[in-house]
């Protein structure tokens, strides 16, 4: 599948592509590179929460335990 980027930078995730991924409006992803690859996936509630909890230490560890699972699904 492919598509175009707009004027603003954006695409659009083709609904095959969303519906399979379980992506919904309002949804956020995280985006990653790999190699020369762009890759997504929808994020998890911890990082969809991310900012909330700004001054709590708990937040740096789940940022810190969402990249190792990052790292590890890129293997």
């Amino acid at each position: 599948m492919t598509t175009k980027v707009g004027p603003k930078g954006q695409v659009v995730i083709p609904k095959p592509l969303r519906d399979r991924l379980g992506i919904s409006p309002g949804d956020e992803v995280v985006f990653w590179l790999e190699d020369d690859d762009l890759r997504l996936k929808r994020a998890t509630p911890s990082r969809s929460l991310r900012g909330r909890f700004r001054h709590s230490t708990m937040t740096d560890e789940l940022e810190a335990e969402h990249r190792r699972e990052l790292q590890d699904e890129s293997l």
